[in-house]
């Protein structure tokens, strides 16, 4: 379970979240959606480990968020995010390696066959198999994205983190993503929480949708109040959801 308690971000001249609350359970998959500058990668990021919140708390499963990137917390951007110098087997498989040997960066002998292992079965579950010697460049921007997704979920997160991952990609092949996306939600146990500007895909992946927004504006000082979550919709309820549309600056695609 992950608990967001009036959380707020400032810097300097500039407030982007102001009293954020939040209860997420464990499997839940969370769309986030809302105008730009709304703040919604500054939330990913203090999920992440990334941002420290100025006020409030994150806690997961009753502990204080650690203020640092770690492993049970798996991010993929918009942005490819792989090593163009790397196999699509090596970029998969240097997660399982800096875990067992920070240093080095390297496994050798029965470790390495297990790490090569799991990376190769990683890989068929995105349904990569067949380009485990490629390179990133001779991926198309799909397959680019499954092997983020695998580079990710190979350290085996609880959270799974991803800021607007489909949006580069054409309709056919975004299609394809999120399928495989509810396939590896519903059989890895993740609780996902994932930003996304087509207001369609946000109901049509998610169990619960959010939307941020800033609920107080000064014409004088913009930046003077920050944003928060303005709805909390259960999916089912998209005829609430299409009345708030025009008011957040939120197109569906």
């Amino acid at each position: 379970m992950i608990e967001v308690r009036n959380v707020w971000k400032r810097y300097p001249g500039k407030t982007v979240l102001e009293n954020v609350r939040l209860r997420v359970e464990k499997n839940e998959f969370v769309t986030i959606v809302g105008a730009s500058g709304c703040g919604k990668t500054t939330f990913l990021r203090m999920l992440l480990g990334e941002v420290e919140p100025c006020e409030g708390s994150i806690r997961i499963e009753g502990a204080p968020l650690v203020p640092e990137p770690r492993a049970d917390r798996g991010v993929v951007f918009q942005r490819y995010s792989v090593f163009p110098h790397l196999t699509v087997l090596g970029n998969v498989l240097l997660g399982l390696d800096l875990g067992d040997a920070p240093w080095l960066g390297r496994t050798f002998g029965r470790r390495r066959a297990r790490n090569v292992a799991r990376a190769q079965e990683m890989l068929a579950r995105v349904g990569l198999e067949r380009s485990a010697h490629n390179y990133p460049s001779e991926l198309s921007g799909g397959m680019q994205q499954r092997l983020a997704l695998a580079q990710t979920l190979i350290t085996e997160p609880r959270i799974l983190l991803l800021d607007e991952p489909f949006g580069a990609l054409d309709p056919g092949i975004r299609s394809d993503m999120h399928e495989l996306v509810r396939e590896l939600h519903r059989e890895l146990d993740l609780t996902v929480f994932m930003i996304t500007h087509d207001i369609a895909e946000g109901f049509s992946l998610g169990s619960r949708l959010l939307v941020f927004d800033k609920p107080r504006v000064d014409p004088h000082e913009p930046d003077l109040y920050g944003a928060t979550i303005t709805f909390d919709l259960p999916v089912g309820h998209r005829r609430r959801a299409d009345s708030i549309i025009d008011d957040i600056n939120v197109k569906p695609v």
